[in-house]
């Protein structure tokens, strides 16, 4: 089986390969219950990601529909799934918080155009060489940030004013409210999230995070639980999706969300690429990094047309796509229609959701994001070591920004200074 390496650098996406190599019934067949099976998983994700973004959960459907459609119409990558990935749930929800929802359309649609640009200039190698400490420290940052993050939905509390941005205010404000806690809330969570994780040890094949918020909503609505719900806080979810339309724009906004364009621009390309690697291993193909990051930068445009955030390629859903027998992106592209359909038919029944249930299933995207072995292992060199608390730490008390920029730099000092050893005892 070819891996494509002699193709990677084409503008061709993966779909017109497979089209044109011939596409048979059997196959449709394959990519039809992968499909399904990355929507069921993908489901309760997308809106517990929104949700957790500071937006309502019908922007998460939208953008697995949408994003996941044209990711893999147009990108570079056989089994690619795109969506609405933890890994942005900081940066949405500090620009939404910043800027309302209109501001952060605009930053998805300016960090659409960019990595659009830098997929047409041909730099998608360049992100694939972000140093293997700095990619652990900011993802293990991102997992920390994500959890804080979710701690007054898991546990129901109830905070005087807003729930503050940065880490430690934040942990501050929580630590304040521990008198409000909801033991319902608490139940369904972390009850929810104990499902998730022995359905994995039990019943690998089984769609544990569908089940624990079916399982949850059920309970919580049958005993009148006392327990936020989307429903209380978001109302009913439109069943089907928004118009498009422009969000409006002017030069001064332009000028203020540039920066967090910037970061989004920077995680997207490195996400996507990240999990495309990770299909790569797993298939033994080769994916086309330029043309995915071009993918990635349109699906992103179009998402915000529709009213969707940040699109990335999403490594545990494409792993799943591989595992469930997926041949090809039209597995990916039936991913969303499956979403669409699932919205379509039970958007009403989303209003009974707990939102702790929600932070229950992202509690396990926390646990399952933090490479907690990886980071241990670097920690036991230290010029690894010093790149990798570098990016966590500032991950965590700046941005995932200066975190990636300083992880950056240091490596490249780092290695610049022990090129220089040898030569200077020559």
């Amino acid at each position: 089986m070819p891996d494509g390496t002699a193709t990677a650098h084409l503008f061709r996406p993966k779909l017109l390969t497979i089209l044109g190599e011939g596409y048979s019934g059997s196959t449709f067949q394959k990519d039809a219950l992968a499909a399904l099976t990355v929507a069921i998983v993908a489901l309760p994700l997308s809106m517990a990601i929104a949700v957790a973004s500071g937006v309502s959960p019908e922007r998460g459907l939208y953008t697995s529909i949408i994003g996941g459609f044209l990711v893999s119409a147009l990108g570079g990558s056989r089994y690619q799934i795109g969506g609405p990935a933890g890994a942005f749930i900081v940066l949405v929800a500090a620009t939404t918080a910043k800027f309302g929802v209109n501001g952060l359309l605009v930053t998805v649609m300016i960090s659409g155009l960019m990595l659009t640009l830098v997929g047409l200039s041909r730099l998608g190698s360049l992100i694939r060489h972000i140093p293997h400490a700095v990619t652990v420290g900011f993802t293990c940052g991102i997992a920390v940030t994500i959890f804080a993050s979710e701690i007054r939905d898991l546990f129901g509390l109830r905070l005087a004013g807003p729930e503050p941005g940065p880490l430690l205010p934040k942990l501050a404000a929580l630590g304040g409210a521990v008198s409000t806690v909801t033991p319902a809330a608490v139940a369904i969570g972390l009850g929810s999230a104990a499902l998730i994780f022995w359905l994995r040890q039990v019943r690998r094949t089984w769609p544990g995070m569908l089940i624990a918020v079916a399982l949850a909503s059920a309970i919580g609505a049958l005993l009148h639980l006392p327990a936020e719900t989307i429903g209380s806080r978001f109302g009913d979810i439109p069943r089907g999706l928004s118009s498009p339309h422009a969000p409006a724009m002017s030069w001064a906004l332009l000028l203020q969300v540039f920066p967090s364009a910037l970061s989004f621009t920077l995680l997207g390309g490195v996400e996507s690429l990240l999990s495309a690697k990770v299909a790569d291993g797993m298939s033994g193909r080769k994916h086309r990094s330029n043309m995915e990051l071009v993918a990635q930068g349109l699906a992103n445009i179009v998402s915000a047309l529709f009213g969707g955030i940040s699109v990335t390629g999403t490594i545990a859903r494409t792993a799943t796509n591989i595992r469930a027998g997926a041949r090809s992106p039209i597995s990916g592209m039936l991913h969303a229609l499956f979403v669409l359909l699932f919205m379509l038919i039970a958007a009403p029944l989303a209003r009974f959701i707990p939102l702790s249930a929600l932070a229950g299933v992202l509690l396990v995207v926390c646990w399952n994001m933090a490479e907690k072995a990886e980071f241990a292992r670097l920690l036991r060199s230290w010029p690894t070591a010093s790149v990798l608390v570098a990016t966590f730490g500032l991950t965590l008390v700046k941005n995932l920004t200066y975190g990636i920029v300083t992880g950056c730099v240091i490596a490249g000092l780092l290695a610049i200074w022990h090129r220089r050893i040898p030569q200077e005892g020559d």
